[in-house]
Order: C-alpha cells, then sequence, then structure tokens
C-alpha cells in the first residue's frame, strides 16, 4: 500500500498563474497538483492535496495527517510568518516535514525571512517555484528510503 503525503497549501494560493506572477509563476495550482499526483506516483507515494484560505483548516489537516500520513509538505503562504497556532499543530505530527515556498522568501520583504513552520520542518525549499513541490516529494521519498534501510 503506498504511503501517504499531505501537501497543504494556505492562503492566496488558489490564486497561482493570476496574482503576482512575476514572482509566483503563472502555472495555476490545478497543475502543480497534476505534476505532484504523477511525479508521487512513481515513488509509491499517495498524495492528498489540499488548498484552504481558513488557517483553522490547515490545522484541521495537519490533525487529520496525523496516523494518515507520512509527511506533510506544507506552503502557508503568508501564514508561513504568523502562525504559532500552525507551527504548534506541526509540531504535534510525528512525520516529516516539508516547507516549501514558491519563492525565495529570503530575497523578499524583511517580515517574510521569519518561518514559524520553518521551526518544524525537517526542512524547507525556496525559491524554486512550483519544481519546490517535486523535490520535496524527493525528499520524502529519500527520507523515507534511509529509514527503512
Amino acid at each position: 500500500m503506498a504511503a501517504t503525503v499531505f501537501i497543504l497549501n494556505g492562503p492566496n494560493l488558489n490564486l497561482l498563474g493570476e496574482r503576482e506572477p512575476e514572482i509566483y509563476g503563472r502555472e495555476p495550482l490545478a497543475d502543480i497538483e497534476a505534476r505532484a499526483r504523477s511525479h508521487a506516483v512513481s515513488m509509491d507515494l499517495e498524495i492528498d492535496f489540499r488548498q484552504s484560505n481558513h488557517e483553522g483548516a490547515l490545522i484541521d489537516a495537519v490533525h487529520e495527517a496525523r496516523g494518515k500520513a507520512v509527511a506533510v509538505i506544507v506552503n502557508a503562504g503568508g501564514l508561513t510568518h504568523t502562525s504559532v497556532a500552525l507551527l504548534d499543530a506541526l509540531n504535534a505530527f510525528d512525520g516529516i516535514v516539508v516547507e516549501v515556498h514558491l519563492s525565495n522568501i529570503h530575497r523578499r520583504e524583511e517580515f517574510r525571512h521569519h518561518s514559524y513552520v520553518a521551526a518544524a520542518a525537517t526542512g524547507s525549499i525556496c525559491g524554486f517555484g512550483s519544481h519546490g513541490y517535486i523535490m520535496a516529494l524527493d525528499a520524502v521519498h529519500n527520507l523515507l528510503e534511509r529509514a527503512s534501510a
């Protein structure tokens, strides 16, 4: 049976492809999801892909991942820089956590340089656009392979 990975996307990511394409790219979230699903199949991973503009819904999804998923890949959007509650939920998840950002948050506005999510993350990927999701899946797969060896 395939291991499950939750991929969680935060506020405004439903607007990818439309909102500030010079920063976030022109690819809609549905296309990112399709690529992630296709890539995951080759590694025998199952994807539960979600997006919400509501902090509580993302926290609920992390809670749901407990006991169901081996990993959570999270692009928390603006909540990255503000949500201690999301950090607490991620800290309660006993699995791999990979933080993903389309843009390089460290080259942007000062307030974006701090990530609460990073404090719970096994690792962080930023600045590679939508390919960051593929990189995150590769990282999860590699960590799982090492753990089972």
